[in-house]
């Protein structure tokens, strides 16, 4: 990452926030993230939504991507040479055959966490201890997805492969951690009504397929809580589309007046096809752990925002209005149509979902309005899920 923005403590009560060091400007990239670790999501993977086992790139051409959205193998999309797939640098893990984007993805893959959880010549074996915990998570935790079980199943293989085990133990531990009260509101919003019962289940999954004695206190029940908490809150949802990269592509492009009507008439309906097929489930959807993007406070009225230009897990972080050095870089946990709604049900959304009551600048000015809701946004407020909350996070 540059130099454009540092965390530093704020407050016991608000944790870390990010910062400016120098001026930025309105539209400038404030920093690229890797994720420390990330993972596509079970059922987007099990409905074809093909991504580099690694870094999430998609993998299916643009044109594919379409065809397969629009449940429609005839389309043909024009300006092919826009689309950025390179097929020919595929590459599978020879053991169990998952599917990488590059040499590069396999071998980083390879060396941080795939050896632990190389599933062989067991991929299909449903007895598994792996396809076990996988299945059991996969009934407990339907789309739209927020999570991923096989999130924290990395971040036990990478302690396991590392050589310096501390040094990881750190780097996981410098996510912000709650209280077990607030651990547990998180759980349970992830897990739902019967939690209780799915989390045990889930513990002992999970020690089955995994347990390591460098780690005996994230197999315990505290100490699970507290990894499923971290990645509850923590995880960044990621999104990456080989369609959305060619429609970019094809916006760029320099075309006489007719032609570029004529595109943008075709990209208008394919979406509006896809979307009657296909609802909002356009990406290829996963999560990740960023340092410097955990940092990041809320506000409802953010100055930057974060998006994933390059078809795969590096997080880009852009400023929407210039920012002076020393402010605080904040960006939306909301997506555009909840930042819109009252003050009361913004607070509701955030404290169910991220544990605590925002005081930015927007929340202040609007402090003494009416705590009710008005009665449009009551009859809406029990439809405010995880869904949308992702949308915003996900989008590409």
């Amino acid at each position: 990452a540059g130099a454009a923005a540092e965390a530093r403590f704020i407050s016991s009560a608000k944790g870390k926030g990010l910062f400016a060091t120098k001026n930025i400007r309105k539209g400038e990239t404030v920093f690229v993230e890797r994720p420390v670790v990330s993972s596509q999501f079970l059922w987007n993977a099990l409905y074809n939504y093909r991504a580099c086992d690694h870094c999430l790139r998609a993998l299916e051409t643009a044109e594919e991507n379409a065809q397969r959205l629009l449940g429609k193998s005839s389309l043909v999309l024009p300006h092919p040479e826009q689309c950025s797939i390179r097929k020919d640098l595929h590459q599978q893990c020879p053991r169990c055959q998952v599917t990488y984007c590059s040499a590069e993805c396999r071998q980083a893959a390879l060396e941080q966490y795939h050896q632990v959880l190389c599933l062989g010549p067991s991929r299909d074996d449903p007895t598994h201890p792996l396809n076990k915990l996988q299945e059991a998570w996969r009934n407990m935790h339907y789309p739209p997805e927020t999570s991923s079980i096989m999130l924290m199943a990395r971040m036990v293989a990478t302690v396991k492969q590392a050589k310096d085990k501390d040094w990881w133990i750190k780097a996981f531990s410098q996510f912000c951690s709650k209280t077990a009260n607030e651990e547990e509101e998180v759980v349970h919003k992830l897990l739902g009504d019967k939690f209780k019962g799915q989390l045990e289940l889930l513990r002992l999954l999970f020690t089955e397929a995994l347990y390591d004695e460098h780690l005996s206190r994230w197999f315990t029940p505290e100490g699970f809580q507290s990894l499923f908490a971290l990645v509850g809150t923590n995880g960044q949802g990621i999104g990456t589309s080989s369609l959305s990269q060619w429609v970019h592509a094809c916006d760029a492009l320099d075309l006489p007046m007719l032609q570029r009507e004529e595109l943008d008439a075709f990209i208008d309906q394919l979406y509006k096809d896809i979307e009657k097929e296909s609802g909002e489930f356009l990406n290829c959807e996963g999560s990740g752990l960023y340092v410097l993007q955990s940092c990041c406070n809320h506000s409802c009225i953010p100055n930057a925002e974060t998006s994933f230009p390059e078809n795969n897990f590096l997080l880009h972080l852009t400023a929407l209005e210039d920012i002076e050095a020393g402010e605080e870089i904040c960006i939306s946990y909301l997506d555009c149509c909840q930042r819109e709604r009252s003050r009361h049900s913004r607070n509701k959304i955030l404290r169910e979902n991220y544990l605590f009551t925002c005081s930015c600048p927007k929340c202040l000015a609007q402090a003494d309005d009416a705590d009710m809701t008005s009665d449009e946004e009551e009859e809406g407020e029990g439809e405010t899920d995880d869904a949308e909350l992702e949308d915003e996070m996900t989008d590409v």
